[in-house]
């Protein structure tokens, strides 16, 4: 096993330090606790109105068009709510809990670390404009068809009447001066969210024949499309006083893994880890080039797969792949699928295009709705041989697939949502979620995918060796003193990628640091499977591991190991 007992003992430390006094605080107001299921229903419950737009993403439309309350005193409140939430959890002792409320119990704190981390160690709300992203998000409303359009589109309304005030509260909030690759992002996002409110959402909603309900869309679209226009030009007159002061540093680097994921591991060790996935990876290219690209040297064989673009395009081939790829995971029994639901695939909005693919899936209150995996297109602002190059070659996009749907975020959300627990259900780890996706792609492979076809090898391989290069960047860009410029150098020149997109990945590690989770969490399960199949008939195991793995929805890797290496499962 990997070094990640150390985290599972810094939980079991907060829990005898605050324990005590969350039991003290509980006497002092001669309460008793509630049953530990009634407690867990009245976190969901408080959590879902500290963030509304969480919920109605899980499914819960009286939520719907209400956005984050983002004041200073917004922000305190739900750093206060989440502080009394961690000591009220400690307040459970083992003794009282069955192992499936420990570890449930163990998750919630977890999960509550994980927020206050990026909320008052890293303070993201003042420092990121990327912190308000996600909240933003409209395409709920838009795309997914939970309710008529005409009830959507008043859900929509409700959201735009909110932007302006949200506008307000995020300018308010950002700490200058910011470094330049936040300023970027920031454009991307609030540029193209006002774009979007007035074209896509505009169409969306064109055939709603009430003329009620479109006078007060072009009431509430104008104004909120103008907030965020005017947000975006904000970030921009600050492009003088930019900095590149992004880096978090060695000590809160290796507290972000602590915090956010349960993994303690000392810098050279991660790096280590790091280094020789890259070097494992690379030397697997060289031996697939000469197969496929014999008198070619490593780059140029890349490139020539690379050129194997999609005839039909990304999305068009991507649907076709989706096919191919669920029949390989159904024929070599690699695990459950537990229903018959699709995921369809659609270009990506113009707020979202900062990423090249993505997937959008229903939450566990939602029934019958699809997924959507989104594909991007190339920035039209760069040269036309850059906007050629961004787009993936054919092998490449088939793993792209397998990391967003089959076997990888799609289905293993199928399995999440049928978790016991509904905590379970809603909240996830980025390295249990992204490594899982990441260590798809490779298992397809390991399984036989195209039979030993050199071109698909590649096309993993160009995946793998992206986290891989970013897993190093991670490290680099916040712990080392990198630039970006030696970043996206490692991109172009280990990575194999295009200029675009490896400026594109490079910046991205200066406002997402935790982006080395892909192959962390890869690493982690690759770790836990050879762990737990070796008393089990190893690769004949492997259906039951992956079955059991992703039964717990998507907590912290190190948290499943640990029930699953003590006979749980």
């Amino acid at each position: 096993m990997m070094q990640q007992s150390n985290s599972l003992g810094r939980i079991g430390l907060l829990f005898f330090v605050f324990c005590s006094i969350a039991l003290a605080s509980v006497c002092e107001a001669n309460e008793k606790p509630p049953a530990w299921p009634t407690f867990v229903d009245q976190f969901i419950a408080g959590y879902f109105e500290q963030q509304p737009t969480f919920a109605a993403e899980a499914g819960r439309h009286e939520y719907d068009g209400r956005l984050p309350d983002w004041s200073p005193q917004g922000l305190r409140n739900t750093e206060r709510w989440l502080e009394a939430q961690r000591m009220l959890a400690l307040a459970y002792p083992d003794q009282a809990l069955t192992p499936e409320q420990r570890f449930e119990r163990d998750y919630l704190l977890a999960t509550v670390t994980k927020e206050l981390f990026w909320r008052q160690v890293v303070r993201r709300p003042y420092k990121s404009p990327q912190f308000y992203a996600g909240a933003l998000d409209p395409n709920l409303y838009i795309s997914r068809p939970y309710a008529p359009p005409a009830e959507r589109m008043r859900a929509f309304i409700v959201y735009a009447s909110n932007v302006p005030q949200a506008a307000a509260q995020i300018r308010a909030n950002l700490e200058l001066p910011l470094p330049r690759t936040y300023i970027d992002i920031g454009k991307t996002v609030f540029g193209g969210l006002a774009k979007f409110y007035e074209a896509e959402a505009k169409g969306a909603f064109a055939e709603v024949a009430d003329p009620t309900l479109q006078r007060e869309f072009a009431d509430k679209v104008g104004p909120a499309a103008q907030a965020l226009r005017e947000l975006a030009d904000w970030l921009e007159q600050q492009r003088p006083t930019a900095t590149d002061a992004f880096a978090l540093g060695p000590e809160k680097f290796s507290r972000m893994l602590a915090d956010t994921e349960a993994v303690e591991l000392p810098l050279p060790k991660l790096e280590q880890m790091g280094r020789a996935d890259l070097q494992r990876n690379l030397h697997a290219l060289k031996q697939a080039c000469r197969r496929f690209a014999p008198q070619a040297t490593t780059a140029a064989c890349v490139a020539q797969a690379e050129a194997h673009k999609p005839p039909a395009g990304p999305v068009a081939a991507a649907g076709e792949q989706l096919k191919q790829l669920k029949a390989f995971v159904a024929e070599r029994q690699l695990l459950t699928i537990p229903s018959d639901d699709e995921a369809n695939v659609a270009p990506s909005p113009p707020y979202a295009r900062w990423n090249l693919a993505y997937i959008d899936i229903p939450g566990p209150y939602e029934h019958g709705l699809p997924s959507v995996y989104y594909v991007a297109p190339p920035d039209p602002a760069w040269s036309a041989a850059e906007q050629a190059a961004y787009l993936p070659g054919q092998a490449n996009l088939l793993f792209v697939s397998a990391h967003e749907v089959w076997p990888g975020h799609f289905l293993q959300f199928l399995h999440a949502h049928r978790a016991g627990s509904k905590f379970g259900q809603l909240f996830g780890s980025y390295a249990f979620s992204e490594g899982w996706a990441h260590y798809a792609e490779e298992l397809m492979w390991e399984a036989g995918l195209n039979d030993g076809d050199p071109e698909t090898h590649i096309g993993q391989l160009v995946n793998a060796l992206l986290r891989d290069v970013r897993f190093l960047a991670a490290i680099g860009l916040h712990t080392q003193g990198w630039s970006l410029e030696q970043a996206e150098q490692m991109f172009r020149e280990q990575a194999f990628r295009d200029p675009g997109n490896a400026r594109q990945q490079a910046a991205r590690g200066t406002f997402d640091p935790a982006y080395l989770n892909y192959t962390l969490g890869k690493l982690l399960i690759r770790q836990l499977r050879d762990d737990w199949c070796a008393q089990r008939g190893r690769r004949a195991a492997w259906r039951q591991f992956h079955d059991a793995f992703l039964s717990y929805g998507s907590p912290p890797i190190p948290l499943v190991a640990k029930a699953m290496l003590a006979g749980r499962d």
